[in-house]
């Protein structure tokens, strides 16, 4: 395809904790390449979901949710997310209908207004909310600031995602495309192996622990029947935190291991050995390594 005949831009997903941004990505590229969990700032990194729409290829930027930071690891986040608007040539902020404007969609929107960055605007679990209630928030926050266009969407159910990405589509820069066309993330295997591993903690275990947990992808080996082995650490802060992961007899990381495996052999299409273990490193939240494997910047 001759670059005269393609556009390719970058969308940032801007919004507060837990709205559905990485489900609407997810919806979009048709496979997993953000985790989603039920507890809030699950996205601790950028991660870039790839979409071909037609001659358009759309970059879409999953943002950490935008919250009052109060530890390193958050501030980090947070500048994340601002930097990835700065960078994109659009923006669109997603909103929960449900939750409405909460203070952290509030201060959001007053940023936004403030920079003078025109945005997109999509009202997120719209199946949850009446029709005169759905309108009043759209009303309340064009009212706040300047949005382009507006869009009522399920990102879980699919609804009116299609217009949003039609109009996306139409709305990035004409050039080539950045990424090759199979290609639907820049996250590398290992790191998004991690990322599905740590998005089992978030499901399993109800307690804070999983904000005081984290995951890396020791090693991997390809083995010759095209099956990969992969070793992983799961890395708490105290002797009590390894036993909540442990379980007892080993029962919950059996668990844990056990439901990771299955999500990591559906995305990679083939058989995964998955083993896991569990060390005590008290003070990784304030460790710079980390926040360069997540693309974060550990002085924000």
């Amino acid at each position: 395809m001759a670059d005269t005949e393609t556009r390719c831009g970058f969308i940032a997903v801007l919004g507060a904790p837990n709205v559905g941004k990485s489900t609407l990505i997810n919806q979009v590229i048709g496979t997993k390449v953000s985790i989603v969990s039920p507890k809030v700032q699950t996205t601790r990194t950028r991660v870039l979901g790839i979409h071909l729409e037609g001659d358009a290829q759309i970059i879409f930027i999953d943002t950490p949710g935008i919250f009052q930071p109060r530890r390193r690891l958050d501030r980090a986040m947070v500048a994340a997310a601002w930097s990835g608007a700065a960078d994109a040539d659009a923006v669109l902020l997603l909103v929960d209908a449900a939750r409405g404007m909460d203070g952290n969609t509030r201060e959001i929107v007053g940023k936004l207004k403030e920079s003078g960055r025109k945005a997109l605007l999509a009202i997120n679990k719209i199946d949850l909310v009446k029709k005169p209630d759905l309108l009043k928030l759209a009303s309340d926050l064009h009212a706040a600031a300047d949005f382009t266009e507006t869009f009522m969407i399920s990102a879980r159910a699919g609804d009116g995602v299609a217009d949003l990405v039609s109009h996306l589509a139409g709305a990035v820069p004409a050039g080539p495309w950045m990424f090759p066309e199979d290609q639907i993330s820049d996250m590398p295997q290992r790191l998004l192996a991690a990322e599905i591993t740590r998005e089992q903690l978030y499901l399993q275990l109800q307690q804070e622990l999983p904000y005081a947990a984290t995951v890396e992808t020791e090693s991997w080996e390809e083995r010759q029947d095209g099956s990969a082995k992969i070793n992983q650490v799961i890395y708490v802060e105290r002797t009590s935190q390894r036993a909540i992961v442990l379980g007892k007899g080993g029962s919950r990381i059996k668990s844990l291991g056990a439901a990771a495996r299955t999500e990591l052999e559906q995305i990679f299409e083939r058989r995964i050995h998955l083993f896991l273990f569990v060390k005590i490193r008290e003070s990784w939240g304030d460790d710079p390594e980390r926040y360069r494997d997540w693309g974060l910047d550990f002085n924000a």
